[in-house]
């Protein structure tokens, strides 16, 4: 016989009316209104400091075939994608998506950029702006590229969730970075910090890639984010980050003598992993990558299993082979990582195996 497949649920009335109204509410975040720019008025704008390449942005990376494949497209014609900006309080655009794009055409206008080879417009290669006839250059000025501008009223989860929707493609924005670009302030500015400390990099290695796009700050975050207490976790990371590095920016600001307490915690733990576990956290000696669940399993639990014992640092070194044997492993899996159960779960393997080590 046939499998029969199940019907789906009807929706209730009340489900609906639930749905709507939540919409309603989470819409209220998002206020934003689409403008329309000619290049030239993009480029002089970029080049008068009128749009802001933020924090959370990569390094511009554009090679010399990108952009003039770029400068191609513009010549040509062709669709520009959106670009993507919040306003920001002194009325300057913060870049969201779309600074390399805007810095190309800023260099091709008013930096003497020379076009390389090109895949149609052959007759080109070699040009800089100032080297075509005074029409086409009226002509490549006139083109007009549109943006969308989130305003200054929207709260920092519907910037964080504009950036985050946004970065969807090969060259995506992580977490990490959207956050240090919604959430300046004083503990997203330690998290920064400790980020770029030598010993952590070399238990923590990741790569070039990796590091780019700020996964060592992703890394301390959950440190201290999950070391904190995950009372608030409801298995969705970027949430309930957010909502953390928000909260601690303003205990930070009210009382800036718990960066002392925090940078100390991070390092006591570096230094009980750097003394228990031979190779950081790696999970064999010649890789070149941190994954985060066995990060956050050995980072919590060590820095757990210190408060308990603090002869950690001092006493005999307790084993460790458990941390490339089968059971770890599992636990530390990819499998419903995420999830509170398996996140706590992975925390207190690690501290018991210390605690009971010693």
């Amino acid at each position: 016989m046939a499998n029969r497949v199940k019907a789906p649920e009807k929706i209730s009335e009340d489900r609906k009316i639930a749905a709507d109204e939540q919409i309603v509410e989470l819409s209220k975040r998002i206020e934003f209104f689409i403008t329309e720019y000619s290049v030239e008025m993009l480029a002089d704008k970029m080049k008068n400091g009128e749009f802001v390449v933020p924090n959370y942005q990569r390094n511009f990376t554009w090679d010399h075939e990108r952009k003039t494949r770029f400068i191609e497209s513009l010549l040509l014609g062709l669709p520009i994608p959106f670009l993507f900006f919040w306003e920001m309080p002194d009325g300057k655009f913060e870049i969201v998506d779309g600074s390399q794009r805007l810095r190309t055409m800023q260099e091709f206008i008013h930096a003497g950029y020379v076009l390389g080879p090109m895949d149609s417009l052959t007759a080109c290669e070699g040009f800089s702006f100032d080297d075509f006839p005074d029409p086409r250059r009226r002509k490549i000025k006139n083109r007009s590229v549109r943006g969308i501008v989130l305003n200054e009223h929207a709260d920092e989860q519907a910037r964080f969730d504009l950036f985050d929707r946004i970065n969807t493609g090969s060259l995506t924005a992580g977490s990490a970075e959207v956050r240090r670009g919604a959430l300046a302030g004083p503990f997203m500015q330690m998290i920064t910090d400790l980020a770029d400390d030598l010993a952590f990099k070399n238990l923590a290695p990741v790569p070039k890639k990796a590091e780019d796009m700020r996964e060592r700050e992703e890394l301390v975050t959950r440190f201290f984010g999950y070391g904190d207490g995950t009372e608030a976790y409801r298995d969705r990371p970027r949430e309930f980050l957010f909502n953390y590095v928000k909260a601690m920016n303003e205990r930070f600001s009210a009382d800036p003598q718990l960066r002392d307490q925090y940078v100390q915690r991070f390092q006591a733990m570096l230094e009980v992993v750097g003394r228990v576990f031979p190779i950081g956290f790696r999970k064999t000696a010649k890789a070149t990558s941190t994954p985060r669940a066995r990060f956050e399993a050995i980072s919590i639990g060590a820095a757990l299993a210190l408060d308990q014992r603090p002869e950690l640092l001092v006493g005999p070194l307790p084993s460790t082979e458990w941390a490339h044997e089968g059971e770890f492993l599992a636990v530390t899996g990819a499998d419903g990582a995420n999830a509170r159960a398996r996140l706590n779960g992975r925390i207190e393997y690690v501290r018991a195996k210390l605690v009971g080590a010693v």
